[in-house]
């Protein structure tokens, strides 16, 4: 039984470090990318040279979970406030119910009207909120998830606070970026993903 015990231990010890850091690497992989794509997107609120102010948290597995989803049905499309005064039509596409902290929560997911119409967007969902970290270590007009329709499988889908990303409006004035609605307000602080931006602007 010792034995087995040992050989478990070892097994076990070794690859709990080689997931976290293949998931540690995925996570800086897809975080280039989003640097990337700053360079590439025409008006790009970020030069080359301000991307060394894009500060994260550390890749944490922790804030990446399975997360129920149920579709609503029978919404209307409303107008969805910016910090801008301007709004953004959106629908109320699903719930997402997940774990964190041994805690409940709950998501609401959007569809951009706007969107849907381009081809590269008919299967992009929209998850904007704000948490208790919210004004503090990370931007207080909140920040976003992407999900695609292709991605919720079997009535459910991974949700990778991880890749929590700040609106432009973090970076730059002139910008419509839609205010997390107070159903998408968590009641926990989800250290995860982009923190604030640290160039004044």
């Amino acid at each position: 039984m010792k034995t087995l015990l040992h050989i478990f231990l070892i097994a076990f010890g070794c690859t709990c470090p080689s997931i976290a850091q293949e998931f540690a690497r995925h996570t800086d992989d897809y975080r280039d990318k989003y640097r990337e794509e700053f360079t590439k997107t025409p008006n790009s609120p970020l030069s080359k040279d301000d991307l060394k102010y894009l500060q994260f948290y550390a890749p944490d597995s922790t804030y990446q979970v399975k997360a129920h989803f149920e579709r609503t049905r029978h919404n209307r499309p409303f107008g969805m406030p910016t910090y801008s005064g301007a709004q953004k039509t959106f629908v109320k596409y699903g719930v997402l119910r997940f774990k964190i902290e041994g805690r409940r929560h709950k998501l609401y997911v959007y569809r951009s009207l706007g969107l849907e119409t381009l081809p590269q967007y008919k299967d992009y969902l929209f998850v904007p909120f704000k948490d208790k970290t919210s004004g503090k270590t990370t931007y207080g007009g909140g920040r976003y998830l992407d999900l695609k329709t292709t991605e919720i499988k079997d009535g459910s889908c991974m949700l990778d606070f991880n890749k929590a990303y700040n609106p432009y409006c973090a970076y730059s004035e002139g910008f419509n970026c839609p205010i997390p609605p107070k159903d998408n307000v968590l009641m926990i602080s989800i250290a995860a993903g982009e923190k604030n931006f640290t160039k004044k602007h």
